[in-house]
């Protein structure tokens, strides 16, 4: 997969635009993802994905071959959301109400085929809890447990991500842990 990607990234590169865009549909996602763990807000995740994207375009001359391109987007939009954190500190909520839906909230969208109202109560309700927790951690554990838990990356590619020591975090994702374990009631 990644010679694939770095022949795509070279194509990219040269100006084949049909080439970035195989790499906008490969981290779209993940990217999104990304923004909407760490601000918790989809349509600032959506700003986050789409600013980042056009960041590495723009910069793809910048780009560094000796490193894999996965880290340096995800490098891109980390920061963006960092950025987008010491502007201003979120105060979204996914119980916050939906425009235009009397009622509505994020988690009235979700679907959930076959559970009882209790058990999307419940399921909901921690959910919430995990993400209140998530959001409480201050940025730089927040940032590391993110990207280890949520976006399953190894510690030496959080480590370019973040531009710090792998054993910075380490001890980052550890003490995220356990402010996550302090900050969570025991669920059943």
């Amino acid at each position: 997969m990644e010679l694939i990607e770095q022949r795509i990234v070279k194509r990219a590169q040269k100006g084949d635009r049909l080439a970035f865009a195989e790499l906008v549909e490969l981290y779209k996602d993940k990217l999104y993802n990304l923004g909407y763990r760490m601000l918790g807000n989809p349509q600032e995740a959506e700003d986050i994905a789409q600013e980042a994207f056009l960041r590495a375009y723009a910069n793809l001359n910048k780009y560094n071959a000796n490193h894999k391109f996965s880290t340096w987007i995800y490098r891109i939009a980390t920061n963006l959301c960092i950025d987008r954190i010491r502007k201003k500190k979120a105060d979204y909520s996914l119980d916050a109400e939906v425009d235009g839906i009397e009622g509505g909230d994020m988690y009235s969208r979700l679907k959930s085929p076959g559970d009882t109202p209790e058990q999307a109560a419940v399921r909901n309700e921690a959910r919430q809890e995990v993400q209140d927790a998530i959001e409480a951690l201050p940025d730089n554990y927040r940032t590391a447990v993110i990207l280890k838990y949520l976006h399953d990356l190894s510690l030496q590619e959080i480590s370019e991500i973040l531009e710090v020591p792998v054993s910075t975090v380490k001890t980052r994702i550890h003490r995220g842990r356990e402010a996550l374990r302090a900050g969570l009631r025991p669920m059943q």
